[in-house]
């Protein structure tokens, strides 16, 4: 009898258009997640876009003397409007890649490029950039010359500075106003129009 009765009452919910659907069915809509997905997307964009920016507006690339990690004068006043540039965007994390020639053993040369993009995160951090904004772990070594020769070129020997993405847990970011990090400075910058009377504009009028 308990369960006859169970049944007609499911039978007079559903007639009643009270009936659910199994937990979790929500969750196989086709469309669900293309929120989280599109703004991963925008903010993907925005990093290729802030890294465009970089490349354009200042001289991401230092280089050195043979066989050292040492930053000469020139290498110094780049850096210089590197962390200048770098200061204004506190959300952005940075990554310097080192470089040499082809002079000497793989081994050697994957050393001495780590330590040339080690010798710019250093100098950046005395610019006051943060050292968790800055990464120097990665080295190409003698793999990616500009010149392709064996002897002794300074353009090979290098350290490159890139925009690698958002420092995690940015307010900003977090509020979806990644639009606000491309174009704060343009804002800050923007002068207010001037007001034309009413006066002005009776006269423009006759």
């Amino acid at each position: 009898m308990t369960t006859a009765a169970a049944l007609t009452l499911m039978g007079c919910a559903q007639e009643a258009g009270m009936a659910r659907d199994a937990a979790g069915t929500a969750y196989l809509d086709p469309a669900f997640g293309n929120a989280t997905a599109a703004n991963e997307a925008a903010m993907t964009g925005a990093t290729s876009q802030l890294g465009a920016r970089f490349a354009s507006e200042v001289d991401s690339t230092v280089t050195f003397a043979f066989n050292s990690a040492e930053l000469d004068a020139t290498a110094q006043s780049v850096l210089a409007v590197q962390a200048n540039w770098i200061r204004q965007f506190p959300e952005i994390r940075f990554r310097v890649y080192g470089f040499t020639d082809l002079v000497g053993s793989a081994a050697y040369n994957k050393r001495l490029g780590l330590a040339r993009a080690n010798a710019i995160v250093s100098y950046l951090s005395t610019q006051g950039i943060s050292r968790s904004r800055l990464e120097a772990l990665v080295s190409y070594g003698e793999t990616r010359p500009v010149i392709a020769t064996p002897g002794p070129e300074r353009q090979n020997r290098r350290a490159v500075t890139e925009v690698s993405g958002f420092v995690k847990g940015a307010p900003m970011l977090l509020n979806g106003k990644y639009a606000e990090v491309i174009f704060r400075e343009y804002v800050t910058s923007a002068a207010p129009t001037a007001t034309i009377s009413e006066s002005q504009t009776a006269g423009a009028a006759q």
